[in-house]
């Protein structure tokens, strides 16, 4: 018997904002799509805490027997600079600025996400497909809205009729916001737009002398429009009626909404039964922003190469730290609960090394089937992984009560035990066993300490020379100090 049919599974569909049965549409098989990056610049934090958090649902679901079929697509084309329907086009913009062509920028780009999510131990989902790779698609779902008497065309672009389409079928019904809302919170540009109504958004747009990207069309030589591509490949892969939709909450209006628009305008259908978002990240308690030089990438993240935090975190790491708040909550990055995350982090792949140590009794003082159903308990809960981690925990306690004869497991408990605790660890949080590097951690650490100690004593000696000379070596080898006022730290380069 599957996983999946002794446990119960429910999932918080933003939709209907309740807790629903995961009760799959043509089980075992489940079809999950989740929007992917915009390629033109370094991967974000918040980015990745989306995927690795549909890297953990897509590894839970196949871990309890489901078929999963998981589309995450590549935007290589369409998504202008506000967002909306106005700006230029970001992946063309950046490839002006750095005079190359736009395909070496989606290039460059998707290689650096891809490797990014493979530091993370991300899956690849089971099919990554790209804009520029379904503009015959995107063309035909347009004709399809258009012969429906929901779209448009004007001037060679064309656009989404939303009041004539929310005269038969809210729009608004993922966000909760209403038309009138909607207009009253828009501003017309003086007349000077194409659009029927300030809240109708395109679904191809005629392109100006300068944009670069561009393709055919019956209406004109253009670009489809930014929301229309996931409408196509979810449709393409997943049918006209699938499981799952995932993204970023911010991507909850206006883009999944007018995927739910163009989905029921092309085939009648409200397209996806469960939505699911994850919320947002914070850094040393404020938004992540460029502007205001309060973010940190991925990369620097993990060697250490940045002013924000103490060191570098390896992604293990980082990907522990981020399945300790739940996919839906705000979750903040700091130096204090990273480090507290690395702390945790190594004492559990220390209590899974010592596990091997553990000699078999002929009876058990602990309950290893009614805490495994509680690690089961946990991730039916819409996948809870604090609350998982938290029973993950308790095993490592007794795992350490055991390696000090505090505790014992017969051989059968000590079997599941190991097997369960391999199950929820690395196949379904999707940590990198790295228990081995542990140690030598330890042991640079104390290194650098006796260093930064030499360097300190050298310092306070006025003894320049020795001093520069320690830090020089270093910086050599890429292992840099950093001086500040609660004293030295190193990152690894």
């Amino acid at each position: 018997m599957a996983l999946y049919q002794d446990q119960q599974l429910k999932v918080t569909n933003s939709l209907s904002g309740k807790k629903e049965t995961f009760v799959p549409l043509n089980s075992p098989n489940v079809g999950m799509y989740v929007c992917g990056p915009t390629v033109y610049s370094d991967v974000h934090l918040g980015n990745c805490r989306t995927f690795i958090s549909f890297d953990m649902i897509y590894r839970y679901l196949s871990h309890l027997g489901y078929k999963v079929r998981y589309v995450r697509n590549i935007t290589d084309a369409g998504h202008l600079e506000n967002d909306a329907d106005e700006g230029e086009d970001k992946i063309a913009k950046k490839a002006r600025l750095e005079q190359l062509e736009p395909m070496e920028i989606v290039q460059r780009y998707t290689v650096d996400f891809r490797n990014i999510m493979s530091s993370f131990n991300a899956l690849p989902p089971s099919i990554e497909p790209t804009a520029t790779g379904h503009i015959v698609e995107q063309i035909a779902m347009i004709e399809e809205i258009m012969d429906k008497g929901l779209a448009y065309e004007v001037k060679g672009s064309v656009y989404f009729d939303v009041n004539k389409y929310n005269k038969e079928t809210h729009y608004g019904i993922l966000s909760g916001r209403n038309i009138e809302e909607l207009i009253s919170g828009t501003r017309d540009l003086d007349g000077q737009s194409e659009k029927r109504s300030p809240i109708d958004f395109a679904l191809w747009k005629k392109a100006s002398p300068m944009h670069i990207m561009r393709w055919p069309s019956p209406w004109s030589v253009g670009f489809p429009g930014w929301h229309l591509e996931c409408s196509v490949m979810s449709s393409k892969y997943l049918g006209q009626e699938f499981d799952i939709h995932g993204g970023g909450m911010d991507l909850k209006f206006p883009h999944h909404e007018c995927e739910i628009a163009q989905n029921h305008a092309a085939n009648g259908k409200h397209a996806v039964k469960y939505w699911l978002h994850t919320n947002m990240l914070t850094l040393n308690g404020q938004r992540m922003s460029k502007s205001t030089g309060n973010t940190v990438l991925p990369g620097e993240l993990f060697t250490g190469n940045n002013k924000l935090l103490v060191k570098g975190f390896a992604p293990s790491v980082v990907r522990f730290f981020m399945m300790q708040a739940h996919y839906s909550s705000m979750l903040d990055f700091s130096n204090d609960a990273l480090l507290a995350a690395e702390k945790g982090y190594f004492r559990l792949m220390d209590a899974l090394k010592n596990l091997d140590k553990i000699t078999p009794a002929q009876s058990s003082n602990f309950d290893v089937t009614a805490w495994r159903q509680k690690c089961y308990d946990a991730m039916n809960d819409d996948f809870n992984s604090p609350i998982l981690i938290a029973h993950i925990f308790d095993a490592v306690k007794a795992i350490n009560a055991a390696t000090d004869g505090k505790q014992q497991f017969n051989k059968q408990d000590l079997a599941l035990l190991k097997e369960t605790l391999s199950g929820f660890v690395f196949d379904i949080l999707g940590l990198a066993n790295t228990a081995e590097t542990n140690s030598d951690s330890k042991k640079l650490d104390a290194a650098m300490n006796v260093l930064i100690a030499m360097r300190n004593r050298a310092r306070n000696d006025k003894n320049w020379a020795l001093s520069d000379a320690i830090r020089d070596e270093l910086l050599a080898n890429g292992i840099v100090l950093k001086d500040g006022k609660d004293g030295t730290t190193y990152s690894v380069e």
